[in-house]
């Protein structure tokens, strides 16, 4: 029996079923060293990059010891931002789904606090959330942790980096003694050391390298003058036409100047940044998601944790201080071995910066010159879907299958037209090829899905 195969791990059957039935035919290095030290109960320090199946690793972990009879907090994470606590509580669910009435919630910002607290009532085995969030609700008593199992602090190192260590030391310090501690951790800063020391027992320590030579990235820098940056990045854009793409800027104001230069210039762009809403940001990354943004314009907080599959390339508008970052930044490319692409405009102040990364690669960096770059797009750079959002979801019944069935059916589209459907409470989104998309809307505006009208619209 192959070493690397969940069966050899003692797992319930129900979770080893659907890990074959969602493909997972073997672990990747980092669930291979870390998956025996959780299951035995012991805490963990993991180092290991974004994409490199961490979070099956602690999911597969802690789902295995829960108890479905008993509807208290038997296991928390904490993640660093919104979206990575939603994408994170998606994919416990998905392993989740052949175990018996396993309940997981999510607890963040920018969501009202009383139907969090409604679903507290109801009781959860699971709840993955933001420390600012989770704290709050330990402060008004909404949420106890006395029945805790397993706490997971995921990217670590991120957390730090944004202010959380008090909050998240006040969360630890309401919980059992007795727990499971593991940390998730894309770097291992001083800050980390001190978290681990002050709260762990006797950790284990898992290490898996960022290099993955087959899955390789190809980085070009650009010399580039402040003023003529966010220009530069329609240069880019000309010469290989990437999509999807992700832009990081440094600043909000720098990411919204950006996309509207793109936008106006032919590009289907969206931002992303943390003054948004939660309701602007799902809707944002969904449509990046489903193929219907060419170019994802964000900040690093508000793009950290997103794991989309098949990112083109990565521009970096503006070089990070810290060559980690730049290395989370440019490691959204190429994924699922695909070789990646990443372009990085560095002005005359930033190249101490460009240094830094050098130092951390190890080798020179390659160098190349705008001049010799398209001065513009000779075409729109548009994406290969349109999103059709209709004003229905979960909580009018509806379901991926209504959806399709209504479009390949009474609205008479080939089912190859439907791409990506995504269904919150109150809005679903479907992404239809472009060309058929506003053939979609109208029929969708005659007809009815499970036979109701709703109001539907084209992005």
């Amino acid at each position: 029996m192959n070493s690397s195969s969940f069966s050899t791990l003692s797992l319930p059957p129900a979770l080893l079923a659907t890990l074959d039935h969602l493909g997972y035919e073997h672990m990747t290095p980092v669930q291979q060293q870390a998956l025996p030290i959780i299951l035995s109960g012991r805490d963990l320090i993991a180092r290991s990059r974004t994409g490199s199946g961490k979070t099956a690793a602690f999911g597969i972990g802690l789902l295995t010891p829960l108890n479905p009879a008993f509807f208290g907090c038997q296991a928390l994470v904490l993640c660093p931002t919104r979206e990575l606590a939603g994408q994170t509580a998606t994919a416990l669910r998905t392993l989740a789904r052949g175990l018996s009435n396993i309940k997981i919630i999510t607890l963040c910002g920018g969501t009202p606090f009383g139907p969090q607290a409604a679903s507290l009532e109801q009781g959860a085995h699971v709840i993955v959330g933001t420390p600012g969030r989770i704290k709050d609700h330990l402060d008004r008593g909404t949420l106890t942790l006395d029945d805790l199992n397993c706490l997971v602090l995921d990217e670590a190192d991120r957390m730090l980096d944004m202010g959380f260590l008090e909050p998240i030391s006040e969360i630890i310090n309401k919980t059992p003694q007795r727990r499971q501690t593991l940390l998730f951790s894309a770097t291992y800063p001083p800050g980390i050391e001190a978290l681990a020391g002050r709260f762990m027992r006797d950790p284990e320590t898992v290490t898996i390298e960022d290099a993955n030579p087959a899955n390789p990235i190809v980085q070009r820098f650009y010399e580039v003058q402040p003023q003529d940056r966010l220009q530069a990045v329609l240069r880019l854009l000309a010469q290989d036409r990437p999509q999807p793409c992700i832009a990081f800027c440094h600043t909000r104001q720098q990411c919204q100047e950006l996309q509207q230069i793109l936008s106006s210039n032919g590009v289907s762009a969206q931002a992303l940044h943390g003054d948004m809403e939660q309701r602007e940001r799902d809707q944002v990354l969904a449509l990046f998601a489903n193929q219907s943004c060419s170019v994802l314009v964000a900040t690093d907080v508000a793009a950290r944790g997103i794991d989309i599959e098949g990112v083109a390339a990565v521009i970096n508008v503006e070089l990070s201080p810290d060559p980690a970052v730049h290395t989370h930044r440019i490691g959204r490319s190429g994924r699922a071995g695909q070789s990646g692409l990443a372009l990085s405009l560095v002005a005359p102040a930033e190249q101490g910066r460009a240094r830094s990364i050098e130092n951390n690669i190890g080798e020179p960096l390659a160098w190349h010159s705008l001049d010799k770059l398209p001065e513009r797009l000779d075409r729109p750079l548009l994406p290969p879907m349109r999103t059709v959002a209709v004003a229905g979801g979960r909580k009018d019944k509806l379901r991926p299958g209504d959806l399709l069935g209504a479009l390949t059916g009474e609205a008479g589209l080939p089912a190859d037209a439907i791409g990506k459907i995504s269904i919150s409470d109150f809005q679903a989104l479907v992404a239809i090829r472009w060309d058929l998309a506003k053939t979609a809307l109208e029929r969708l505006e005659e007809g009815k899905i499970k036979g109701r009208r709703f109001k539907v619209r084209l992005f």
